[in-house]
């Protein structure tokens, strides 16, 4: 899933990631890590100018004349000089190696792709680490000179941010989960990749949609936005992806269960904004990842001539099985033989 999630499958290099297990997700991560490094060391590590300071007989750059008084410099017949250096420790690659320095001081981490890391780490000798917790994503600007660093730098803020999970004497303990908020974006992520990746003649997109309003006045009206919008001669599919704990929203009063009714409002509000004309061509489905819950939705109804379906898609299986869940849904809609 991670792997569709970042897109590296379009990557030769990565190739063989597929055909691996992992017990864990940081071994994959660290697999994925070390494989993108590695490509990314045969690319040139990336190089930025920086500011150094150093004592010199022969001025280079700005003499510093405060550092040299107070260092009495002078005495050496030294000044201190500031001058750029064009080096590889760069901010970009200080994350990629402090990100690769907690995978292999880990003790959750196989032995087999801590060594992957370590042979990418001989590159990295002159790269300082950062504090994890003290890096600035935000900051990071994208470019055409670095634009091939985005998805390690995507991969390192996953580990960090998201399977750190405690400091106690002075060690890090991965997690073997991550919150449910990034769960549902890598859910989200990973369907969207794959029908992208799997269904070419499709426009795969994620959409927006504008309120289908009489008087054009859409003021306060909050934007809709779908996580997947797939469209093929004519026809419209739009999947909103949902992952929860529990699927069904139950009421102990009357010992029931139903649907999250917000999720069921968002989705047809979706297709009939969508469907102005009434074609009954744009369809709808809100897609749960499956949990061990005794009631799985599998229903499909037809409302105000739309389609309105609420599947679960199973995970906890071989991916050969998830590829058919995922084919079936769209091959229903356009009507694939």
């Amino acid at each position: 899933m991670l792997a569709y999630a970042f897109g590296v499958l379009n990557e030769a290099g990565y190739l063989s990631i597929a055909e691996e297990e992992f017990e864990y997700i940081y071994d994959l991560l660290a697999s994925i890590l070390a494989k993108g490094i590695a490509i990314q060391i045969k690319r040139g590590l990336g190089k930025e100018y920086k500011i150094h300071s150093e004592s010199l007989s022969s001025s280079i750059g700005k003499i510093d004349i405060s550092s040299s008084l107070k260092q009495q410099t002078i005495l050496k017949k030294q000044l201190v000089c500031d001058f750029d250096v064009y080096t590889e420790n760069s901010y970009m690659n200080q994350i990629l190696k402090t990100t690769a320095m907690l995978l292999i001081r880990s003790t959750e981490v196989n032995a087999r792709q801590k060594k992957e890391l370590k042979k990418v780490m001989l590159y990295f000798t002159n790269v300082d680490e950062i504090i994890p917790n003290k890096i600035k994503w935000s900051s990071i600007k994208y470019q055409r000179n670095n634009s091939t660093y985005k998805m390690l730098i995507n991969i390192c803020y996953l580990i960090i941010n998201g399977l750190l999970l405690t400091e106690t004497n002075g060690s890090r303990k991965l997690a073997r989960y991550l919150d449910d908020q990034r769960i549902h974006n890598l859910y989200q992520r990973f369907v969207f990749e794959y029908y992208r990746k799997h269904f070419p003649e499709y426009k795969v997109t994620a959409a927006q949609i504008d309120w289908d309003v009489d008087d054009n006045i859409t003021d306060f009206l909050p934007a809709m936005k779908t996580d997947i919008t797939i469209e093929h001669k004519g026809k419209i599919l739009i999947i909103d992806t949902k992952y929860y704990s529990h699927t069904m929203q139950t009421n102990s009063l009357y010992n029931s269960c139903t649907i999250h009714s917000g999720n069921l409002y968002q989705i047809f509000t979706y297709v009939k904004n969508l469907d102005t004309t009434n074609s009954g061509n744009v369809s709808g489905i809100l897609l749960y990842a499956k949990t061990d819950e005794e009631i799985t939705p599998d229903n499909d109804y037809m409302m105000s001539g739309n389609c309105i379906s609420v599947k679960t898609l199973d995970l906890n299986t071989d991916f050969s099985n998830i590829k058919k869940q995922l084919n079936f849904l769209v091959e229903k809609v356009f009507n694939i033989t």
